[in-house]
């Protein structure tokens, strides 16, 4: 458990979490998963959550660092499915494969998570489904917040990378591949304009639910200017969260999460 009151401790990513209740397969590749939990104790109508995990968008990070985020999801009373999609480094990562995963994610598996609920007789309302993205994953879950999904009411970026452009001129995630922008979109934003013009949230106008944008002002791996950019531009609520890092917003044993939750709820209330 974190002791640090912003509760940044990188060990959320490989804490242990009770498993997923069920896994269902949105497509035919591998990565087309999605890990389902149920909401623990009696709660009428649970809002689902879809989580979106982050790791810039590289094949390293995957959906197994959520249990924790997914664990205390589902402790609050919500229904959770963790997706899967394909990352830069593996084969139909990164431009436009990533993007057309989790376009069939989100048309899918709230479906499935409903009808998986039926069959277990419990009750989940699909049609308050709420996007829940980190880091890159706020990227994605923003990015599809600018798209129409049947149920989906909102979205929450946690320590997002909202704003592409911005990110490339600060070379984020810098490795062998270039910056991790330029390994998602294939070049810089000079090379590739009309992708980033595609798929940068601050680029994209008002999106067509409510965003939340939530971040660390002691971020050192995203920095907040790229949640205030998006949110300068897009009109969206930004919640600024004082002396926090980029992972305490998917720890529940940190400060933060009670901000992370009331931003959840009041979109899917």
């Amino acid at each position: 458990m974190s002791t640090h009151p912003g509760g940044d401790d990188r060990d959320v990513l490989d804490r242990p979490a009770p498993p997923p209740d069920l896994q269902v397969r949105y497509g035919p590749l591998a990565e087309h998963l999605a890990d389902v939990r149920w909401p623990v104790g009696d709660t009428p109508a649970a809002a689902l959550v879809v989580v979106v995990h982050g790791g810039f968008w590289r094949s390293e990070y995957d959906r197994s660092h959520t249990g924790p985020q997914c664990a205390g999801l589902a402790a609050a009373g919500f229904a959770v499915s963790a997706i899967e999609y394909r990352r830069t480094g593996q084969e139909g990562g990164g431009w436009p494969g990533t993007f057309e995963d989790v376009d069939a994610a989100l048309r899918t598996v709230p479906g499935l998570v409903a009808a998986a609920a039926q069959q277990e007789r419990r009750a989940v309302d699909v049609t308050r489904t709420v996007l829940l993205g980190h880091s890159a994953g706020g990227q994605l879950a923003a990015w599809a917040a600018t798209r129409s999904y049947p149920g989906v009411v909102g979205a929450v970026s946690l320590s997002g990378v909202l704003d592409l452009a911005l990110a490339d001129a600060l070379r984020l995630d810098d490795g062998p591949d270039g910056p991790a922008v330029h390994a998602l979109l294939g070049g810089s934003r000079d090379q590739a304009p009309e992708r980033y013009a595609a798929s940068d949230p601050t680029r994209l106008g008002a999106p067509a639910i409510p965003v939340v944008a939530v971040h660390g002002d002691r971020d050192g791996i995203v920095p907040l200017e790229l949640s205030r950019s998006y949110c300068a531009a897009t009109g969206q609520r930004l919640v600024v969260l004082p002396g926090v890092g980029h992972f305490a917003p998917i720890d529940p044993f940190s400060g933060a999460w009670p901000q992370v939750l009331d931003a959840v709820r009041t979109l899917a209330s």
